[in-house]
């Protein structure tokens, strides 16, 4: 990378100038010659490179060379200095009968100066890649990869390490980018130079950096004695601190730089940062320096991201409370065949909020060099809010949330409505993260429910995962995870979407009567529930208009899904799960949905291993017939299905298996950064 610079020189004088290697000084010759000069000639030592433009006629290298007015002499350095001015370089002027008129005389100092990062992103920072300076998406793209330092290395009275301005222990810097300045020189530049490392005030309520005061002691001592030397990590850059000075070493150097990250991508930040490390010239002592040279490096903030539920499983977590004993039972007996952990949440931490999928969603950030899972705190703010921050914020495991900017904050805004596809390829465009998928009001509605913008914007921001927007706003509780979810699957496209379809239990039901078994009996032997017949539910015509107005608000999200996800019929399956419509307390004659039993949809997904709310429908020679539909269709997939029992705990409460619990998964092997933009 060529890094021009225009340099004045005087005939009759000497001046001396530090050059760095890669550069080029631009010495316009004509400006700085003797009047009536119409020649020159160039010498100089054997470190020094010089070429004329424009070039001249063949002529002998000791021939004057004759001068115009656009004569300029570009002036390079092959290697850097042992000493200071230990290279030369004359410009003699000579007159119309080759008579001297003048000479100037410069005195070189070369150094070598190089701010590098990880720009081919494979972790290792290599020396003065020529794309450190920009950002290219892609297999064969470049730029360095910045992560949100959102984790605690505290693991009691944790904070974000973000929170912290100072390095709080040696374990910190692998959650922050490497930047190496490399140097090669004199032993100290000449009297008044010096290097300058600085930000711009956009880039700074971004990103922190650090530096390693004394690297040779801290790499030579056992790891023990890291954290008596995190004071050895200055900070250099800041919010406050735009720019400051850095040391110059001298001869061969390298000096460590942690570069933090503070801000996800969003609205008003789109995850590009700039670091600039200029070589600043005196001019004189009441005069500002002058930067002579100025390196370039850029970072893009790595992307909060959304794990599908074909993804392999790490940890589930339910809530603990002093009435869902028989949701636990069946949770417990779910995870441990699965052969995952299973982490409870306590009565004493929960304080009775149960529902452990509206209060947060977990993702992941990740760098070529690191990543860590990092959970998404809902603006619904139930009692469980503290569980996020209190108890998952911690060494490698990040917290961020977004605060609504208004106070009546919807149901839309719990993370049952917050899903993400799998992977798919629409149109021919790759989306190998999916796509996340948020309910919203329907399109043309002039009032209605909405994710709040701030969270809609996060979302949006992380690029990654573009959102598709869902109607939602239908449902009572109003969460997309009420009418879908998506399977692994060993064919097509590697998944299933399964959509809820009174369709689909209407027809099951008249397959049922058309058989004889009318008088089977949903929600036989539940405490407290009227049992009810297929027969009563098949001649309730004011039940079956709520489920055509139902199945044509699913429909219209099955289109949109099929459209934005590249579906075909073939990729999703209907479940037969009816629906019922009740009245909106907080709005006269405004009627949404619930599901009429449990909706099996709903459900937990651990690898081949389904856990579905137990539907309590029909029993036909003693098996129920939802139940049997269910495994006939999941089982076909290689899936197992247990049903849990949450009627009496979650069903009741306007929520299923999968509002109760929550899955963090293992990354995607695919890296964020190889993605076509």
């Amino acid at each position: 990378m060529i890094h021009p610079r225009t340099l004045r020189v005087d005939y009759g004088k000497t001046i001396s100038v530090v050059c760095v290697v890669g550069s080029e000084l631009n010495v316009n010759l004509n400006r700085s010659a003797p009047p009536s000069s119409k020649f020159f000639s160039v010498k100089c030592t054997s470190s020094v490179q010089y070429s004329i433009s424009p070039p001249p006629r063949e002529t002998s290298h000791l021939s004057p060379v004759p001068l115009n007015g656009n004569s300029k002499l570009l002036i390079s350095m092959s290697r850097a200095s042992e000493y200071e001015n230990d290279n030369k370089l004359s410009v003699w002027y000579y007159g119309e009968n080759k008579e001297v008129l003048g000479r100037a005389i410069i005195h070189l100092t070369a150094v070598e100066i190089s701010l590098d990062v990880d720009a081919d992103r494979d972790s290792v920072v290599e020396k003065n890649n020529p794309n450190k300076g920009s950002w290219k998406w892609g297999p064969n793209g470049h730029g360095a990869v910045l992560l949100v330092n959102c984790d605690s290395e505290r693991t009691y009275w944790q904070k974000p390490d973000l929170e912290e301005r100072f390095v709080s222990k040696v374990s910190d810097l692998k959650d922050m980018s490497l930047m190496v300045l490399r140097t090669r020189g004199p032993a100290k530049l000449p009297e008044g130079y010096k290097l300058t490392m600085h930000i711009s005030q956009g880039d700074a309520e971004s990103i922190r950096v650090f530096r390693s005061k004394a690297e040779g002691l801290i790499n030579s001592l056992p790891s023990r004695f890291y954290k008596y030397f995190v004071k050895d990590y200055p900070m250099v850059l800041s919010s406050e601190v735009l720019s400051q000075e850095v040391p110059y070493i001298g001869g061969k150097a390298e000096m460590n730089f942690y570069v933090e990250g503070l801000r996800f991508p969003d609205k008003d930040f789109d995850g590009l940062i700039s670091i600039n490390l200029s070589l600043l010239e005196p001019i004189s002592s009441c005069l500002p320096e002058t930067p002579i040279f100025t390196d370039k490096v850029v970072f893009r903030v790595a992307p909060w991201i959304m794990t599908p539920n074909t993804l392999q499983p790490v940890e589930v977590f339910v809530c603990s409370t002093d009435d869902n004993y028989q949701f636990l039972k069946g949770m417990k007996n779910l995870v441990t065949k699965s052969g995952y952990k299973l982490k409870i949440c306590h009565e004493y931490v929960n304080r009775g909020d149960r529902w452990m999928q509206d209060e947060l969603e977990f993702g992941y950030i990740d760098a070529p060099h690191h990543r860590f899972p990092v959970v998404l705190d809902s603006p619904r703010d139930g009692k469980l809010q503290d569980f996020p921050y209190n108890e998952l914020l911690g060494p490698d495991f990040g917290y961020v949330t977004r605060v609504a900017q208004r106070k009546d904050v919807s149901s839309l805004d719990s993370f049952g409505n917050l899903e993400v596809s799998p992977p798919v390829t629409v149109n021919g465009r790759n989306y190998p993260l999916g796509r996340i998928l948020i309910g919203v009001a329907f399109p043309t509605a002039t009032k209605g429910r909405n994710m709040t913008k701030v969270v809609q914007d996060f979302l949006w921001a992380q690029k990654v995962q573009e959102p598709v927007a869902l109607f939602s706003d239908w449902l009572l509780v109003g969460h997309i995870d009420e009418f879908m979810t998506f399977v692994p699957a060993p064919d097509r496209k590697g998944f299933r979407l399964l959509l809820a379809s009174p369709d689909a239990g209407y027809k099951l039901f008249r397959g049922l009567q058309s058989a004889g078994h009318g008088q089977a009996k949903l929600f036989e032997g539940l405490k407290d529930e009227t049992p009810i017949t297929v027969d009563e539910i098949l001649n309730d015509n004011g039940l079956q208009a709520e489920n055509n107005y139902v199945q044509s608000c699913i429909d219209w999200n099955r289109d949109v899904l099929k459209r934005e996800l590249g579906l075909d019929d073939e990729d999703i399956i209907d479940l037969p799960i009816l629906f019922k419509l009740v009245m909106e307390k907080r709005y006269e004659e405004e009627f949404r949905a619930v599901a009429y039993y449990p909706d099996m949809v709903n459900m937990i997904v651990l690898g081949k291993d389904l856990g579905i709310p137990k539907p309590f429908g029909p029993k036909v020679n003693g098996r129920c017939a939802l139940e049997a539909e269910m495994c006939s269709l999941m089982e076909g997939l290689g899936l197992n299905c247990s049903f849990i029992d949450d009627f009496a705990s979650y069903h009741k409460l306007l929520g299923e298996v999968h509002c109760g619990s929550n899955v963090r998964r293992e990354p995607f092997d695919f890296k964020w950064w190889n993605l076509d933009m």
